[in-house]
């Protein structure tokens, strides 16, 4: 193990001696809102401090092992055993580090909310629209597939079935600590079903994923600074979306910044949901700038915020598809339009934990 990875695990054993004094004084049980926190702390302290614990067992267990095994070159018997011990403890030992370097890494506070996933057509005209019924569908499916609940906040249809607009709100265990790395542009190569010529179109979509704010967390909005309108909800939903001025579209004046909802029943819902949707894009907006700033500074390929840069590829032709941040290239573009985007949303994943350890390691 790499020396400032002892480092760190050492600090995390001092720090669990002091939570333990802390929790143990009278003051600190009579303030509530500081006793959970220091016992959540607590939790997670103790959770690094008890693996690093075993790891500095199994390593005793590992030494012993050696001397005994170099101790019993002539006893066959003695040896083997030893040998079992040396075996079993050097693969604990790596499993237990590769454990601790994920213990160790920054955590969002944001990786564990639910989100709503935005996806709009870009260049392409009716193709784009078609690419965005199809991003929505493989969003949906890969949700359906971890037990994420969907739905529908909004939606703009374009005249052949595609959307030019829809926005998604999906809820379920760290929703958006998967999916947060799919915001950007995403580009189809294929031949669109309109083309008689059988040439192959480029078109593009862009996704936006921002994390649904907590509701005593977040940012707190002007009523002023906002204008309400509402429409005639248009699309599928029967005679009474037809029939009523239940849709809703929030307008932030002091940003621009616009959310809609006619995906409920009433008014009052729609606004509610709208309401969030436009906190989220807020938030999203104060994290975008923060992002682009540290990204100048950390140099990270993902979390930059901006969502203009073109980050994957879809070649129905090849069927192949491309993740360009990371250079993942997957030769199962069929499987993944059906929602098999565990492999590519792993892989994004390690590639972020990759990196902050690489700064954790230049930070030590």
């Amino acid at each position: 193990m790499k020396p400032f990875l002892r480092q760190q695990l050492a600090r995390y054993a001092d720090r669990l001696g002091e939570l333990e004094f802390l929790l143990s004084r009278e003051d600190i049980m009579k303030d509530m809102k500081q006793f959970l926190l220091l016992s959540r702390e607590h939790t997670d302290v103790g959770a690094v401090a008890s693996r690093w614990s075993r790891y500095q067992q199994r390593e005793s267990d590992q030494l012993a092992a050696q001397e005994l095994l170099a101790a019993s070159k002539d006893d066959p018997e003695m040896a083997g055993m030893a040998q079992e011990e040396l075996d079993g403890a050097t693969a604990e030992l790596a499993q237990l580090e590769l454990e601790l370097q994920r213990m160790l890494l920054p955590k969002d506070p944001d990786d564990a909310r639910n989100a709503f996933l935005e996806i709009r057509a870009g260049t392409g005209g009716d193709e784009s629209a078609l690419f965005a019924a199809d991003l929505a569908r493989m969003y949906t499916r890969y949700c359906d597939a971890r037990g994420w609940k969907t739905e529908v906040i909004s939606a703009s249809e374009s005249e052949l079935g595609g959307y030019k607009e829809v926005v998604l709100r999906i809820e379920g265990e760290s929703v958006y600590g998967a999916l947060k790395f799919e915001s950007g542009g995403h580009r189809v190569q294929r031949v669109p079903a309109t083309e008689t010529q059988g040439r192959i179109h480029t078109s593009a979509c862009t996704v936006a994923v921002l994390a649904e704010p907590d509701e005593q967390e977040a940012i707190k909005i002007n009523p002023s600074d906002l204008r309400i309108d509402t429409y005639r909800a248009s699309g599928a939903g029967g005679q009474h979306i037809n029939k009523t001025d239940s849709a809703v579209r929030i307008t932030h004046l002091p940003t621009g910044i616009v959310a809609e909802c006619q995906d409920g029943r009433s008014q009052h819902s729609n606004k509610a949901q709208a309401l969030r949707v436009l906190t989220a894009r807020i938030q999203e907006k104060d994290r975008s700038e923060r992002a682009a700033k540290d990204a100048a500074e950390r140099k990270s390929l993902i979390g930059s915020g901006d969502r203009s840069d073109r980050i994957r590829t879809y070649n129905f032709p090849q069927g192949r598809f491309t993740d360009h941040r990371i250079n993942l290239t997957l030769y199962k573009l069929l499987p993944i339009m059906e929602g098999d985007l565990g492999d590519a949303i792993e892989a994004l994943q390690a590639f972020e934990a990759a990196q902050q350890m690489a700064d954790l390691e230049l930070n030590a």
